[in-house]
């Protein structure tokens, strides 16, 4: 860095600049080099991805003690046959299709007069159907008395045509054994990289491991690798057994419907379908237009459509959730982009690597650190917490989506869990952001007013949970990973009580006054406590600090029972002291709570306490109401509230906010 300090103040704003382009660059030197490189890369993919489903059974191989470098012959050996053969397979296939197909001709050219007829009136589909006759006239070869130059056959000019030299013997190799040699050579380069992988598997790991976290963090990285590669087995070797499944029921029934060849399609339907969305639609369209050119009616057309709609959501919809989840862990517009990115630098093997391809690079990203950004472009997992989400729709001014998420997350989850560990989160982001002064005040007041509507409508919510099976849908993407991550509800908030419940002091109509500070977000912080101390049985009075001071007083001051005081916002000790002093000295006899809502050391909250006199000192609403709910019970038996049996859990559960 230069010295000089306007130097190093541009360089500094320029310092931006230099590394947004130095990504470009290094993305397109990435690009070019898996274009350029693809003769080279694609064998090496081909093998890697092979030897994940391999792995398996070269590991069963050797628990039954058999060397390692047979165990891999062997599996390679069984693995490359059985593709050899399938090849070969395809290849018979295909060629007694191509000679079979002039005796479809007629029936085409039938079916085509009468979509001519039919279609007639309009327009679009009438040149639909003449460029297919088009296309049909172009393929079909001429009769065999006009090349012979047969009476009544139309006559052709005299042309002359110029006969290039005969090829020599290397030319004549090159244009007949090349197209046959690449292809072997593929193969080769294939099944040579998955035998010496297999062979080095641990070498290769060790590498991996030192490349991905060095020996900082041996464990740590030794296990996301082990269970990225573990993941990735398991995700081929469903995804395979998935796509032959599927590939055996379209061949079987496709035999059954009569459409010729079916074999050669089944295995079609097998490759494509990992073709992410579209490569069963794919699968279906030689069928479908085979089946329309050997069947005089529509009947075998009608048959083979049926039967990919059929098997093709058995096979996504609930085949696919059993094996590996309901979803790949990539976002849609990630599949989609990786097929178009894959397709333009691979070609159509790159279509059918792109899904497999984004899966590692996901799982990478999702284990190794320094990838993280993969994770964040290419995986279904939301890119932002739940209490950034939550803030980020509050800066937005889209309390609506926000409502329409917290509604969700109630269907499985308490209210104080949701307050707890989304919103009230998502107003300590708010305070930082305040504090660091990017918030000005009319931006203060937009994002305050619309958290204020977020608690307000959510302190709506019934009682009770919605059962799932009820609901119509299960939560959204954002909604599920917002529970995963928080996990279950505390014990606490299965605890509803009655008036009878409470000690004789408590008994009053509004035994709890809740305080907000001076803060522009402590009001909402102070509603939430509010709604949940009601929602257990215990009514509370709000106030503000302002408007104490203003001489503003509760309804009844001798029904007081606890005194709750809330500060989102830094505060000294000092102040807080003096303030519990002050409540003391007005209403005699009161139990006062301090809700400091940041994360404190536990070692420290007794001495906090003590240092501010109050009688409770909690840092989240699980606390609070923990801690009021014990106090208000000093002399009064706890009663538990059981609550309907919900779907997720299948038993009865304690009533629930």
């Amino acid at each position: 860095m230069s010295e000089d300090p306007v130097t190093a103040q541009r360089l500094r704003q320029g310092l931006p600049v230099f590394v947004a382009l130095a990504s470009i660059l290094l993305v397109v030197a990435t690009l070019a080099a898996l274009y350029l490189g693809r003769e080279i890369l694609v064998p090496v993919t081909l093998a890697i991805l092979l030897s994940f489903v391999l792995v398996p059974a070269v590991r069963v191989l050797r628990r039954l003690r058999v060397p390692r470098a047979p165990a891999v012959l062997l599996v390679v050996v069984i693995v490359f046959g059985a593709l050899f053969g399938i090849g070969s397979l395809i290849a018979s296939e295909a060629s007694q299709l191509a000679s079979d197909l002039p005796r479809y001709t007629q029936v085409m050219r039938t079916k085509i007069k009468d979509l001519r007829g039919a279609t007639a009136g309009t327009g679009t589909l009438s040149r639909i159907v003449d460029m297919v006759q088009d296309l049909s006239a172009t393929l079909q070869p001429p009769p065999a008395a006009e090349v012979r130059g047969e009476p009544g056959s139309r006559t052709h000019p005299l042309t002359v045509e110029l006969t290039p030299a005969r090829a020599s013997v290397v030319d004549t190799l090159q244009t007949f054994a090349g197209p046959i040699l690449h292809p072997l050579a593929t193969t080769g380069l294939i099944l040579i990289f998955t035998i010496f992988i297999l062979l080095q598997r641990e070498d290769l790991r060790n590498r991996a491991i030192r490349l991905a976290g060095g020996s900082g963090d041996l464990r740590r990285t030794t296990a996301a690798i082990d269970d990225a590669t573990s993941r990735l087995s398991r995700f081929f070797l469903a995804q395979l057994a998935l796509n032959i499944a599927f590939g055996l029921v379209i061949g079987f029934g496709l035999w059954m419907i009569g459409v010729p060849s079916p074999t050669l399609f089944g295995v079609l339907a097998a490759i494509l379908r990992f073709v992410p969305y579209i490569g069963a639609a794919i699968s279906a369209l030689l069928p479908l237009i085979l089946a329309a050119a050997v069947d005089p009616g529509w009947g075998m057309v009608i048959a083979t459509a049926v039967l990919f709609l059929v098997v093709e959501p058995i096979c996504g919809h609930v085949v696919e959730p059993l094996l590996y989840g309901h979803s790949t862990g990539l976002s849609p517009v990630a599949v989609i982009l990786a097929a178009t990115i894959w397709t333009f630098l691979w070609g159509p093997i790159g279509l059918v690597l792109a899904t497999p391809l984004t899966v590692c690079l996901v799982v990478l990203g999702r284990h190794v650190e320094r990838l993280w950004y993969l994770d964040v472009l290419l995986g279904d997992q939301p890119a932002l917490s739940p209490p950034e989400i939550f803030y980020q729709r509050m800066l937005a001014g889209d309390p609506v989506e926000a409502i329409d998420q917290g509604w969700q997350f109630l269907k499985e989850r308490a209210l104080v869990t949701y307050y707890d560990e989304v919103a009230l989160a998502g107003l300590l982001l708010a305070q930082e952001d305040l504090s660091r002064g990017t918030l000005d005040r009319e931006r203060q007041a937009e994002v305050g007013a619309a958290i204020r509507t977020v608690v307000d409508r959510l302190g709506t919510a019934p009682m009770t949970r919605r059962s799932r099976r009820g609901s119509g849908r299960g939560p959204d993407t954002e909604t599920a990973a917002a529970l995963a991550a928080i996990g279950p509800d505390r014990q606490v908030a299965g605890i509803v009580l009655e008036r009878e419940d409470l000690a004789p002091n408590w008994r009053s109509e509004t035994p709890v006054l809740c305080v907000s500070s001076r803060g522009p977000f402590d009001e909402a912080a102070t509603l939430m406590l509010s709604q949940i101390l009601a929602r257990h049985g215990l009514v509370s009075q709000i106030l503000s600090m302002a408007a104490i001071r203003a001489g503003e007083r509760p309804d009844n001051p001798e029904g007081l029972a606890l005194i709750c005081f809330s500060y989102l916002e830094p505060v000294s000790l000092s102040q807080i002291r003096f303030t519990v002093r002050q409540a003391r000295a007005a209403v005699p006899g009161v139990r006062i709570l301090v809700g400091f809502w940041r994360e404190r050391d536990p070692a420290t909250l007794e001495r906090l306490r003590r240092a501010t006199s109050a009688d409770f000192l909690v840092t989240s609403l699980n606390e609070a109401l923990s801690a009021v709910l014990g106090a208000c019970q000093e002399s009064a038996p706890t009663r538990l509230v059981p609550a309907p049996v919900t779907a997720r859990s299948g038993s009865a559960q304690p009533a629930v906010a």
